[in-house]
C-alpha cells in the first residue's frame, strides 16, 4: 500500500497554487565557434537563465548551477535592470557572483542595439576573456537579437576578412533564422566596422592631447 502522504501530495500538485512546475529541461547553450576568426576559443548564446514569463518557467538556480558545471567563467548579460524584474530574476547579477561566475553587465534596450563606445568596450572585454581561455557565456533575454548582434560584431571585429553578411549568417545557422532581429540591428551590422574605426580615432585623439 501507498502511505498516505502520496495522495496528500497529488492533491496538493493538483491545486491552483502551483499551476506548472518549473522547466526541468537543461538550459541550452549555442558555442559560436571563433575559429574563422583566428581564436580557438568558442562563445556561448543562450536564452535569460530563471526566465518566468508566459509558458517559460525555468528555475533560475537550477540553471546557473548548469553554467557552472559547464564551467563557465565569464557571463555577459545584455537585460536591463527592468526586464531582469520582469522576467523575475531580479537577483541574477548578484547570483552569478556568488557562484564565482565574473559577471559583466552591459545593458541594451531589447530590439536596439549599443553606443559604439559601449559595443567597443564589450569587444574589448570580450576579446580579454578570450585570449585568456575563459570559457565566456553571453545572454539577453531570448539570445536571438542582441545577443547574437554582439556575437556578429565580435566576428567583424576579430576578423577584418569576415563580411558582415556572413557574421548574420553564421549566427542564424547557429540560432535560427531570427537572429539579428530588427532592420536596427541589421544596418548597426553594417555600419560597425566605419563606426568603430571613427570611434577608436577619436578615442586616440583625445588621450594624445590628454597625454600632452
Amino acid at each position: 500500500m501507498k502511505p498516505p502522504s502520496s495522495l496528500q501530495t497529488s492533491e496538493f500538485d493538483s491545486s491552483d497554487e502551483e499551476p506548472i512546475e518549473d522547466e526541468q529541461t537543461p538550459i541550452q547553450i549555442s558555442w559560436l565557434p571563433l575559429s574563422p576568426v583566428n581564436c580557438s576559443q568558442f562563445l556561448g548564446l543562450c536564452a535569460l537563465p530563471g526566465c518566468k514569463f508566459k509558458d517559460i518557467r525555468r528555475n533560475i538556480q537550477k540553471d546557473t548551477e548548469e553554467l557552472k558545471s559547464y564551467g563557465i567563467q565569464d557571463i555577459f548579460v545584455f537585460c536591463t535592470r527592468g526586464e531582469l524584474s520582469k522576467y523575475r530574476v531580479p537577483n541574477l547579477l548578484t547570483l552569478y557572483q556568488q557562484y564565482g561566475i565574473i559577471t559583466h553587465h552591459h545593458p541594451i534596450p531589447e530590439g536596439g542595439t549599443p553606443d559604439i563606445a559601449s559595443c567597443c568596450e564589450i569587444m574589448e572585454a570580450l576579446t580579454i576573456c578570450l585570449k585568456n581561455n575563459r570559457k565566456t557565456l553571453i545572454h539577453c533575454y531570448g539570445g536571438i537579437g542582441r545577443s547574437c548582434l554582439v556575437a556578429a560584431c565580435l566576428l567583424l571585429y576579430l576578423s577584418d576578412t569576415v563580411s558582415p553578411q556572413q557574421a548574420i549568417d553564421s549566427l542564424r545557422d547557429l540560432r535560427g533564422s531570427g537572429a539579428i532581429q530588427t532592420i536596427k540591428q541589421y544596418n548597426y551590422l553594417h555600419e560597425f566596422r566605419d563606426k568603430l574605426a571613427a570611434h577608436l580615432s577619436s578615442r586616440d585623439s583625445l588621450s594624445r592631447s590628454v597625454s600632452r
